[in-house]
């Protein structure tokens, strides 16, 4: 029984498989641009399989500008994205079907390994498409970029750009947040048996990082 997953947690890999099967269906992430032009805004959104949203207007803009056209045969993860996401669903299933701690574990760590490599590759495809700009577009702005942020708010010259998640996106944060309770739910016997070692470990890292630090006034080297 030790090295079986609590109830809640094989719920929880139910529940978290199902919510990936549905992101490959769904915008991941989304794009909104603001300017006085464009009263009523221009949005581009990132489906695990393809772009949806105001793609041309987009284009046609960021010609005058530089920027390499943005289209879907471009990118291999439009290929592989789905497939990908289908498989972390599917091992969720296997994880609560197999009902091991160490199965659970490595589903986890695949899941968290995928999200910080996606956002890796998202902000590579951002700074390559804000600085490769082309030197004979019709529009030049000496040291300037136009790199969407990766989340939040940023001004490109007249648009205000705001990236955030999408449906699929809040999917994953949701499922990564449930996971962690999980997480928690499995491995609390272990901190709950070890809480001396924890608190110990809590002392001493701070010591370690503030070691070499020195108070008072040091004498200077003349010469």
């Amino acid at each position: 029984m030790i090295n079986k997953l609590n109830p809640v947690t094989r719920i929880i890999c139910v529940v978290a498989a199902i919510a990936l099967g549905a992101v490959i269906f769904l915008p991941m992430w989304r794009i909104d641009l603001m300017a006085p032009q464009y009263p009523e805004g221009l949005f581009l959104q990132i489906y695990p399989n393809k772009l949806g949203g105001d793609i041309d207007i987009i284009n046609g803009l960021n010609h005058y500008i530089g920027m390499k056209h943005i289209a879907e045969k471009d990118f291999i993860e439009f290929t592989v994205l789905p497939w990908l996401i289908g498989s972390l669903a599917f091992f969720g299933i296997l994880a609560a079907v197999i009902n091991r701690k160490w199965f659970f574990y490595t589903w986890f760590g695949f899941i968290l390994a995928f999200g910080v490599v996606a956002m890796a590759d998202f902000y590579i495809w951002l700074h390559n498409y804000g600085h490769n700009l082309d030197p004979t577009a019709a529009i030049k702005v000496p040291g300037q970029s136009y790199q969407p942020p990766l989340i939040g708010y940023k001004q490109l010259l007249n648009f205000g750009a705001y990236s955030m998640p999408d449906t699929g996106g809040w999917i994953f944060v949701g499922v990564g947040l449930a996971l962690i309770f999980g997480m928690w739910l499995e491995l609390r016997h272990i901190i709950k048996k070890s809480p001396p070692r924890a608190f110990t470990a809590l002392l001493i890292l701070p010591m370690l990082l503030l070691s070499s630090c020195q108070t008072g006034p040091k004498e200077i080297p003349f010469g």
